[in-house]
């Protein structure tokens, strides 16, 4: 059998097993599998080095999905790899089975999820970034990608900054099968539409007959000797390709074939090959950055630092002391001050402009190459990439990241630039941890700790300058709270800048007679319920709660969850009107979270109780 013989019969076998796994849950994404399968098999069989018994050997090339519904197909791949056995594939979508409905991560040979239409070829820039300029290894990132996704912003982020990078490594294979979900895609088999525009973005792009197995190779090894460019493969393919009942049909996306037993014989029937795919290339290691000794920045008590510029001093010290931390940020860096660690340490650094889809996606896929990333931007955009947050997690990544200007205390920037629903975003993320240092000191800490975390952690730093209140030789566990003034009266709850307000409200209270206990939940999640509980038993039930965030799923209400079941009297002080621009201190005083707010709330608690009594 030739080459050419061979990878036509792979590519009937990769279909068939799409159908026949699919008929099993009778759901699935048959169709859209079978259009990509002369693509794959053509890969699989003569151009992906990867060891399917070392899937951690960093040598090994990436496939990623971007069209991650088209799992079938990747699994059939698995199989004529000799990874999983027919039985394995046949339980594809079934409850317990790692062969879920999209790709995931449970699966050793997938490096992220896929399945959100848009982020495979972002994520695939990350490893790819890392191959390049971390890794330094000749690895291959291939990426499948479909013709409805391209259709994603994110996609065209991917495509600018893979060629603003010269990323050459990178591969991205454009299914142009011409049927979405629904109907035909908006350029449909005008591959040209899509040859332009890739190009204009500084890409190499080959147009292709995606069933013309021969063209194929010669596509591949085109691309394979293109330097200081990605290329792109814009092949036009049939989707349901061989099975008349479906091909190139509308209505067929997202459904088993109606009789898979004569799709199967229309195809020429089951097949058993089993590819010996490549093995990577054994030789040189990861690249291993030089450091010194970690040494963490520390500041005097009473000294006026805010935590952004903490993160950052603490962020160039872990840079020097790890040489696995690295570090992104879209286009705000002297604003965060991850520039510090852009200027000293550029070689791990990432410039990822006004794009926080790609810069997530960045993030996400650096990790894959177990680097550990910090991506800072304003708290406020990363909502823009909230669906990348959301799917990081279910990829299981380690990424940090960092959020600056949070809350109307940035002051005259106005609502735009506020992030008022942080909090709440990240920790509804399972997995996620999420932090809110109050002084420059506690900030460094939890940077540093930051790097060893798993899952997606988020730290929210705060614009204006703060008083240091705490010892550089204090200790703040994830997970923990501190008891910053004794008081039992009254529990004063805050974090970030109304811990501040809270101080200077427990001042004011004290020369009432009030005590007042104030507690510091620089951890939101995990959070610190046992602090939080002898609080109020001292308080005997009384907490005012006060946060720079809107009242719905951030600091109120993560005490309340911790605290349930408990007897309260309970005050939730949060910004509840849509605020404007203006100076920090009437800003907090609008949005009543400042420490005359504080205080009132207080006393109101401590002067029910006594007529209570």
């Amino acid at each position: 059998m030739t080459d050419a013989e061979l990878w036509r019969e792979l590519g009937q076998q990769l279909r068939i097993d799409s159908i026949r796994c699919a008929a099993v849950p009778k759901s699935g994404h048959p169709t859209s599998s079978m259009s990509a399968a002369d693509l794959m098999a053509v890969l699989l069989a003569e151009y992906l080095h990867y060891d399917f018994d070392k899937p951690d050997d960093p040598h090994n090339d990436h496939l990623i999905f971007s069209k991650g519904h088209a799992s079938p197909l990747l699994y059939s791949m698995f199989k004529a790899a000799g990874a999983i056995t027919d039985e394995e594939l046949l339980t594809f979508r079934s409850f317990g089975s790692r062969l879920e409905g999209h790709p995931t991560p449970k699966i050793p040979w997938v490096d992220v999820a896929t399945g959100s239409l848009g982020q495979g070829l972002p994520i695939s820039v990350g490893v790819a970034l890392a191959g390049k300029k971390l890794d330094r290894l000749p690895y291959r990132v291939w990426c499948l990608c479909g013709d409805s996704e391209l259709a994603e912003g994110s996609m065209w982020e991917a495509f600018e900054h893979a060629a603003f990078a010269g990323l050459d490594n990178l591969i991205a294979i454009l299914d142009i099968n011409r049927l979405g979900q629904r109907g035909e895609t908006m350029h449909g088999w005008d591959l040209s539409s899509y040859t332009r525009r890739v190009e204009a973005y500084g890409w190499a792009a080959i147009e292709v007959d995606g069933h013309d197995v021969d063209a194929i190779d010669r596509a591949y090894e085109e691309a394979l000797s293109t330097t200081g460019r990605p290329t792109a493969i814009v092949a036009r393919t049939i989707k349901g390709r061989g099975v008349k009942a479906v091909e190139n049909k509308d209505g067929w996306h997202g459904k088993a074939l109606d009789d898979p037993e004569a799709a199967i014989e229309e195809l020429g029937g089951e097949r058993n090959i089993v590819v010996d795919v490549h093995k990577p290339d054994g030789d040189g290691q990861p690249h291993v950055f030089e450091t010194g000794a970690l040494e963490l920045p520390t500041y005097d008590v009473g000294s006026e630092v805010a935590t952004r510029k903490a993160y950052g001093d603490a962020l160039l010290a872990l840079g020097k002391g790890r040489g696995d931390v690295v570090a992104l940020d879209g286009e705000v860096s002297n604003s965060t001050h991850a520039d510090e660690f852009a200027k000293e340490i550029p070689d791990r650094y990432f410039e990822m402009f006004i794009a926080e889809q790609q810069l997530i996606a960045a993030a996400v896929g650096l990790q894959v190459r177990k680097w550990k990333p910090f991506a800072s931007t304003f708290a406020a955009f990363f909502s823009r990439a909230y669906d990348f947050v959301r799917m990081a997690a279910i990829s299981q990544a380690n990424i940090r990241l960092s959020g600056s200007h949070a809350g109307v205390s940035i002051g005259e920037d106005g609502p735009s630039q506020m992030a008022l629903e942080d909090l709440a975003a990240f920790r509804a993320v399972h997995g996620s941890t999420v932090l809110y240092p109050s002084d420059a000191n506690q900030t460094a800490k939890l940077v540093a700790a930051m790097a060893d975390l798993d899952g997606i952690s988020f730290i929210r730093t705060t614009r204006g300058t703060t008083p240091v209140i705490y010892d550089a030789s204090e200790d703040f566990p994830v997970g923990g709270a501190k008891v910053v003034r004794e008081g039992d009266d009254v529990t004063i709850a805050g974090a970030g800048i109304t811990l501040h307000e809270a101080l200077k409200a427990a001042d004011a209270l004290a020369e009432d007679g009030t005590s007042a206990r104030v507690v510091d939940l620089y951890s939101l999640k995990p959070i610190d319920a046992d602090t939080l509980r002898e609080a109020v038993e001292a308080t005997q039930g009384r907490i005012v709660v006060v946060e720079d965030h809107w009242p719905e799923g951030g600091l109120g209400e993560a005490v309340l969850a911790a605290l349930a079941g408990t007897e309260l009297q309970f005050a939730h002080l949060a910004v509840r009107e849509m605020p404007g621009s203006g100076k920090p201190a009437e800003l907090l005083a609008a949005a009543r979270i400042d420490a005359d707010a504080i205080a009132a709330a207080a006393r109101k608690l401590v002067a029910a109780a006594a007529v209570a009594r």
